[in-house]
């Protein structure tokens, strides 16, 4: 996903030294919400792994912190903007912290979904353009809203399925909130927003061909709105809608763009 934000709008790769500090910052955010989450009666495969496996997450926790640590001092010229990366990213996993301060984050309304699709894109589309050093004119601005209202999509369909489990830890959100029909309308004001921003990069010399592969995912994402609804596959969720994210990069890729 950062490798796509540079050859977009600048068509070139991204800064190696993005690549590490996400790569081990993504172990480290990962492995420390994992590590916190606490035991659940749920059948899902992977929660179960996870919840036998807590001595490797603290492992990979401090693996991934080493790593990060180390790539952060080599861009430290942008502390300021990797630190408010790391803060929001923080404030995803804060309220499985036991210490009250943090237990009142549950409390937010649109905490949980807003924070991770922004956090994603964030970290995938706004930083790659600071470290690039590039302006925020129409092309940036419009491919961030457009992978932020992507990922507020797909979260949308996750945070559906986890909407019961939410409720019993107390942690609220737009989805446990909202009816049935409420959530719909969400889920397809997401995916509107998300494509006017796609297109609206036509006005700014790009071809009708890569905007079509930008909206991809969102066709495909519309399309299995329903079934993913009904199905509560690990495989389904963690590789078709995860993967959805990086999907139009890949065809990018694919097609030499």
């Amino acid at each position: 996903m950062i490798v796509q934000t540079n050859r977009l709008l600048y068509g070139s790769g991204p800064s190696w030294r993005l690549a590490g500090f996400v790569f081990f910052s993504t172990i480290c955010s990962y492995n420390f919400h994992w590590f916190l989450t606490p035991r659940s009666a749920s059948p899902s495969r992977r929660v179960q792994w996870t919840q036998r496996h807590k001595a490797l997450h603290f492992v990979l926790y401090l693996a991934g912190i080493a790593g990060a640590l180390v790539y952060f001092f080599s861009l430290w010229e942008h502390w300021m903007a990797l630190c408010f990366g790391i803060f929001v990213t923080f404030l995803y996993s804060a309220p499985k912290l036991p210490q009250p301060v943090f237990r009142k984050l549950k409390t937010i309304a649109v905490g949980k979904t807003f924070f991770l699709a922004f956090v994603w894109m964030y970290v995938t589309t706004m930083l790659p353009i600071i470290i690039a050093g590039g302006r925020w004119d129409g092309p940036a601005v419009l491919f961030s809203v457009s992978r932020f209202f992507l990922i507020y999509a797909i979260c949308i369909v996750f945070d559906y399925r986890d909407r019961q489990a939410d409720k019993a830890e107390g942690i609220r959100s737009l989805i446990t909130w909202l009816s049935e029909k409420g959530i719909t309308l969400v889920f397809i004001i997401s995916l509107l927003l998300y494509a006017a921003g796609s297109i609206g990069l036509y006005a700014y010399q790009y071809s009708i061909f890569t905007i079509i592969l930008l909206l991809a995912p969102g066709i495909l994402l519309a399309l299995l709105y329903d079934h993913s609804r009904r199905s509560d596959s690990d495989y389904f969720y963690y590789v078709v809608l995860d993967g959805l994210m990086m999907f139009s990069g890949l065809l990018m890729l694919l097609f030499g763009i």
